[in-house]
């Protein structure tokens, strides 16, 4: 779980309530037609941009903000390093029957188990990445469209209350409520693109560069097992994937090993 994309809804909620509450009503920021012009809006601009087998993961998209699974780039380097010693000591036909969680580096050492073109390998494992980075994609595009379309939405809504108050300018009863048409659908818009799509098109561009940079690793440590490299070379190979600071951390705990 993502403690950090929960904290962050938290905390977005807590303002805009806290700061409605504490101006005044919080029913005053409730009006139906307002809703329906951003909602319907965006929906019905969402159903036109992408088919109904897209659709219908979005609610799976914005979960993926929240529930995730956080991929540690050194734990895969030491898995790696542990293969490669293992290859190295053993055989690479040892690598075949080896027990990993992570189903793209169980392909990757079944690929060289097989005793495969390191050529052959790199470009099975790479359409493979290809593929993910497309999905992931895919999603982020989803709620990137959401966060366009929502104040886009809140504008159309703006302008017709605008057009409802000119023309009722006699009337000073009709002019409230056209007027809380176009400021409400501005302030729904904003906090629908602002508050939510954005945010979690962000998160989703994090997610997917993190597991994006996992499978290149292992597509590199796997090329160096076929190799027949020195696992410690295929380890200080690897750990140019690792921000300095936290591989400076991990020589500390290498060494021990």
């Amino acid at each position: 779980m993502d403690l950090a994309t929960l904290i962050g809804l938290g905390l977005i909620t807590t303002a805009i309530v806290g700061a409605i509450a504490v101006g005044g009503d919080l029913t005053i920021f409730i009006d139906v037609p307002s809703t329906l012009v951003v909602g319907l809006g965006v929906l019905g601009a969402t159903f036109i941009k992408w088919p109904i087998e897209v659709i219908k993961n979005l609610a799976s998209y914005m979960m993926k903000t929240i529930f995730s699974t956080v991929v540690d780039h050194k734990e895969t380097i030491k898995n790696i390093g542990e293969l490669a010693d293992k290859a190295r000591k053993e055989s690479i036909f040892a690598l075949e029957n080896v027990e990993v969680d992570d189903p793209f580096l169980k392909k990757a050492m079944t690929l060289a188990a097989d005793n495969r073109p390191p050529e052959i390998i790199g470009a099975i494992l790479q359409m493979e990445v290809d593929s993910i980075e497309k999905r992931h994609k895919l999603g982020q595009d989803v709620l990137d469209g959401i966060g366009a379309d929502g104040p886009a939405m809140g504008m159309i809504g703006t302008l017709i209350g605008l057009v409802q108050m000119l023309q009722n300018l006699s009337d000073p009863s009709a002019i409230g409520p056209a007027m809380a048409v176009a400021l409400l659908t501005t302030f729904y818009g904003a906090v629908l693109a602002n508050a939510f799509a954005l945010p979690m098109k962000t998160k989703l561009v994090y997610r997917s560069t993190q597991e994006l940079i996992n499978m290149d690793i292992i597509i590199a440590g796997t090329l160096g097992i076929v190799a027949g490299e020195n696992p410690r070379l295929i380890l200080d190979k690897l750990k140019a994937f690792v921000a300095p600071s936290l591989r400076d951390a991990d020589d500390d705990g290498g060494g021990e090993g």
